[in-house]
């Protein structure tokens, strides 16, 4: 939970002014004041948030470890956890068989020191070129730069696919830590030592009962720590799908009733099926409509500028733009200590790319999933076939091949999924969540994920292997209806499984025009919404977009997602003033 922010302490009244606007940025999102600890040519401000919960700080003498994020050592949480990383590890070295969580780590022990992430790297530290700085927020980096540039792949990959993806961000000047390195901080600067993180390439054999039953137990076994450290002070989603509800089932079946939520429209498929279940079971649903409370044009700019803070500038999907709803429920997630879980990377489960069951390259996956995008929003200066190589050398770099265009198996391509898709979308959210407070992900543990992996692909087509995993959990919660049409307690409806059949037959350079033939047909958006009109945006940026038109032309995007991501990138421009180099 909380935050960090590390900076070589030899560079004079810079090193200082870096901290204090790293304290200044950590009180504007809301975290604690912090701590501060030095060692050899290094200095730390750890924070904590306000809410309380799992303490990220041991200090033992000379020793310490300073954690943002959530982190599982053998079963435990907080204190315990951290005195047993400190007692029991010896760096570089990890067992990663006892850690688990979504985390940045800092181990201070026999006079040296190291810095590393969880599994993925889905928490994000961000770096300056030379490893001078490393921080968990993105603002407080950007303020101990001199200057910064936006890079031009990274801009594009935040609007087109949300996030950028990999180590890169939309900064030159900034990446984020990778999953491969666990770094040593010397009193002369930093050496890198390698860290193996293998999964699995190849389904196994395994009977598929037998499949449920251990996937019953590594989920009861990954949410445990968690509802021992929190009991019933866990805040769940449920809607019409089936992760949140797998979620709430393995939480309910190891011991806890946590608060349950629902977002969404009056009416919207979530909230009905929800309530539904909340009357059936008897539990209340908290039912959070973001866009219910009224919000006048005087007051945008000021509730922007919260939202801005407290999502650390870039928000997944960019929805900064609205009435303080989301801030507002994130923080209630975190009331009083509380622990806040996610079914994000469900999908883990389930054939998210939709590809076909043969081998595949990281060409094949760029061109099929990340070509969001229509030419004709960009300047003249973008070339979509760069941009997808691009995406497609990050994918081969990731996923350890020689190069974008290598045969890999079917599995393989699978850890797409959890080590490109999910490190870069949900590692943003749970780095956001995480400053306010503690997060479960349970899809995302690294055990849970490598089981997943070794399913069949004919498993997990239609959600049919998860729901058969919910059946087994909870019987009484897989039997009621859901969003596709059909309930959990059985087979996936012949509907659900053509619908993604579907898919599967296209070939990629079909999928690669999907979205720009959609965009052709009608103007599109998402459900993130906002407060977009004008008489509300031109009070907070430029209509002219001064930053952005150098990327995008502004007058032909009728996506309203794709404009409020851009948005979000010009209103963060606009911060930064002087600071933005061109």
């Amino acid at each position: 939970m909380g935050g960090l922010f590390l900076a070589r302490t030899d560079s004079g009244p810079s090193c200082e002014q870096a901290f204090a606007a790293a304290q200044a940025q950590g009180a504007r999102a809301g975290l604690a004041a912090p701590t501060r600890h030095s060692f050899p040519g290094w200095s730390l401000l750890h924070f904590e948030p306000p809410s309380g919960g799992a303490g990220g700080l041991l200090v033992a003498g000379d020793d310490l470890v300073a954690v943002a994020g959530t982190l599982v050592f053998d079963g435990r949480l907080g204190a315990p956890a951290l005195a047993a990383l400190l007692r029991e590890t010896e760096l570089p070295a990890l067992d990663w068989s006892r850690i688990g969580g979504e985390f940045v780590a800092l181990v201070r022990k026999n006079g040296r020191a190291f810095l590393f992430g969880d599994y993925f790297a889905a928490f994000q530290l961000f770096h300056d070129p030379d490893q001078r700085i490393f921080s968990t927020s993105l603002l407080a980096a950007l303020q101990a730069l001199p200057s910064v540039r936006f890079d031009a792949q990274g801009v594009y990959e935040q609007a087109f696919n949300v996030v950028p993806i990999g180590d890169d961000t939309v900064f030159a000047e900034l990446k984020t830590l990778g999953p491969k390195w666990v770094l040593e901080l010397t009193r002369d600067g930093v050496t890198r030592h390698a860290t193996a993180k293998p999964l699995p390439d190849a389904p196994s054999r395994t009977p598929l009962p037998d499949r449920v039953a251990e996937h019953a137990e590594r989920l009861r076994a990954t949410v445990t720590p968690y509802v021992d450290a929190y009991g019933d002070r866990i805040h769940c989603p449920l809607s019409g799908g089936i992760d949140s509800r797998l979620l709430f089932a393995g939480l309910r079946a190891a011991g806890s009733t946590p608060s349950v939520y629902v977002y969404g429209p009056e009416g919207s498929a979530d909230v009905r099926i929800a309530q539904a279940i909340g009357r059936a079971e008897g539990f209340a649903v908290d039912w959070i409509d973001k866009s219910a409370a009224p919000m006048t044009p005087e007051g945008f700019p000021a509730q922007v500028e919260a939202n801005f803070h407290q999502f650390d500038g870039l928000p997944t999907y960019g929805n900064i733009f609205d009435n303080g709803g989301h801030a507002a429920a994130q923080l209630r997630r975190h009331a009083n200590g509380g622990l806040a879980a996610s079914g994000g990377c469900g999908e883990v489960y389930r054939d998210f790319f939709l590809l076909p069951d043969r081998k595949l390259t990281a060409n094949t996956i760029a061109r099929s999933f990340f070509a969001r995008f229509t030419p004709g929003d960009a300047t003249p200066g973008f070339e979509g076939r760069a941009f997808l190589d691009r995406i497609a050398d990050k994918i081969a770099d990731t996923l350890d091949l020689p190069d974008a265009r290598t045969s890999m198996s079917r599995t393989h391509a699978e850890q797409t999924y959890p080590r490109v898709r999910c490190r870069a979308l949900f590692g943003r959210e749970i780095s956001l969540e995480a400053q306010h407070g503690a997060y479960l992900m349970p899809f995302l543990d690294h055990q849970l994920v490598s089981a997943a992996l070794t399913l069949p692909m004919a498993a997990k087509h239609a959600g049919a292997f998860e729901a058969r995993l919910l059946a087994a959990i909870d019987p009484v919660l897989a039997g009621y209806a859901s969003a596709y049409g059909h309930d959990f307690a059985g087979p996936p409806s012949l509907r659900h499984r053509f619908d993604e059949w579907s898919s599967r037959i296209r070939p990629a350079w079909v999928r690669q025009h999907s979205y720009a033939v959609q965009r052709r047909l009608r103007p599109m958006g998402d459900e993130h919404g906002g407060l977009l009109s004008p008489d509300y945006m031109h009070r907070v940026i430029d209509p002219a977009f001064p930053a952005m038109r150098r990327y995008f032309d502004m007058e032909r995007i009728t996506d309203s997602g794709l404009w409020r991501r851009i948005a979000c990138l010009e209103y963060l421009a606009g911060w930064l003033g002087s600071r933005l180099a061109t």
